[in-house]
């Protein structure tokens, strides 16, 4: 699988470490954050991640913030992006199960390397269950048409 990766200067450490944990799981990763500890703006990294998710370019993408929180509400505004924020494993299965989410988020300030490396595992190994949860999807990406 090819994923996309972004971080803001908050999250270097753990976006190497996930990054690593990524790749000894056999993935490709592509590299769309700051390798560089200098303070920056977390929007632009969360916009090239979800564009790469949106055009096709990765398969699916991990973002990293300080929360997690702002770098996804910055992937959500690209259309066809569903990124979640999670700081635990079930939270991590269920946005794939049942939302679908394209991309997964969560904060260096919140969970450690260890937690998210698990909450990626756990994403990872989850598939989308469709069913009644095809028709939310669906209901999501008509209020994106709007």
């Amino acid at each position: 699988m090819k994923i996309g990766i972004g971080n803001d200067h908050s999250a270097v450490e753990m976006k190497f470490a996930i990054k690593k944990y990524l790749e000894e799981m056999g993935h490709e990763v592509v590299n769309y954050g700051t390798d560089s500890t200098e303070s920056c703006d977390y929007p632009e990294y969360g916009e090239k991640v979800g564009r790469a998710v949106a055009a096709g370019e990765v398969d699916c993408g991990v973002l990293i913030c300080g929360t997690g929180v702002g770098i996804s509400l910055a992937a959500n505004k690209v259309k066809g992006v569903r990124a979640a924020v999670c700081s635990d494993v079930t939270t991590a299965h269920l946005v794939k199960e049942h939302n679908n989410a394209n991309i997964i988020a969560f904060g260096a300030r919140i969970v450690g390397i260890e937690k998210a490396k698990d909450i990626v595992k756990a994403y990872l190994n989850a598939e989308f269950q469709g069913g009644r949860h095809e028709k939310r999807i669906a209901m999501i990406h008509e209020i994106e048409s709007r």
